[in-house]
């Protein structure tokens, strides 16, 4: 099992955790929001967490958002802006993203995601590579509940064809926005509810050579369709098997949902993809300036590019 943390990110930080919140640096800006893993206690004094805070999303008691979003409000210094940009590179990757105060305590970036961004890329930049000679219509990727877009750019900056679903039509908007500031073009916007989507992508026969999954542990699609992770997950796995071509391809499952092992995903991972290859398994997670590490998902990745 692998536990991966983003490393050489300048323009991201997580400065302390503990006591039920984390303090983060995005670009020049300090975020305090709630964090319900982290359950040991703060390293820093609570002065200095007000010192360096800009903006504090303040939980409301006893309320929560739909599919169980923490709800509440974001208390700002005046310095701090409702919207601003922060930059990410790895290799010939440039990618930039519009962050936003959000009334759920989501910022529109999930920072230990860049680790799968690298595999992503790399995956994408090999099978190119490999593909040299061959005719071919270039590498496919499909990224399911693809939020703000983060893998599906770093599979273009790589020289994918794209498609990003998404449920929500304000989400679509936010990607695309991200995909115009990182200087990439052409990706193919889906506003549909994934397991929908999937499905009918089998019936057209359709295949990928990469399909990315980050399923929430509750959501809603575009027609009020209830994702609930523990009842829909093995149904989307099935569907996507179909969708995944059987050689020179990937896949990526990626989990938030509290209490799920690393061992679900790359059981998960195993079952619907049994083609020889490799699989790597293990847990994301972020480590602050006192050296502990927060775990924030887990997540299964299966590699058959020895086809190639």
């Amino acid at each position: 099992m692998q536990l991966l943390t983003p490393q050489q990110w300048p323009h991201y930080e997580l400065i302390d955790s503990g006591d039920y919140e984390k303090l983060e640096r995005f670009g020049k800006y300090v975020l305090r929001r709630p964090e319900p893993q982290a359950v040991w206690r703060k390293a820093l004094p609570n002065t200095e967490w007000e010192k360096q805070t800009d903006a504090w999303f303040k939980k409301e008691k006893g309320k929560s958002g739909t599919e169980g979003n923490e709800r509440g409000e974001w208390i700002l210094k005046p310095s701090m802006p409702q919207q601003w940009f922060i930059s990410y590179a790895y290799k010939e990757m440039e990618l930039r993203f519009r962050l936003g105060l959000t009334a759920f305590k989501h910022v529109g970036i999930f920072p230990e995601q860049a680790e799968n961004w690298k595999y992503i890329y790399d995956e994408v930049i090999n099978a190119t590579q490999k593909m040299v000679g061959q005719a071919c219509n270039g590498i496919k990727i499909l990224n399911l509940f693809a939020y703000t877009g983060g893998a599906s750019l770093a599979a273009k900056a790589a020289g994918a064809d794209v498609t990003h679903v998404d449920s929500v039509k304000q989400v679509l908007n936010w990607s695309r926005e991200n995909m115009e500031a990182s200087g990439l073009k052409n990706i193919r916007w889906v506003c549909e509810d994934a397991l929908k989507f999937v499905k009918r992508e089998v019936k057209r026969g359709n295949l990928y050579q990469g399909i990315i999954l980050d399923p929430p542990a509750y959501g809603r699609g575009p027609e009020g369709e209830k994702w609930i992770l523990e009842e829909h997950i093995a149904e989307l796995m099935d569907a996507c098997s179909r969708l995944l071509a059987p050689k020179q391809s990937f896949c990526i499952l990626n989990l938030y949902s509290m209490g799920f092992s690393a061992l679900i995903a790359e059981n998960l991972i195993k079952d619907y993809f049994p083609q020889t290859g490799k699989t790597d398994f293990g847990e994301l997670f972020l480590a602050d300036r006192a050296g502990r590490r927060l775990p924030l998902s887990v997540f299964g990745r299966k590699d058959f590019g020895h086809s190639w």
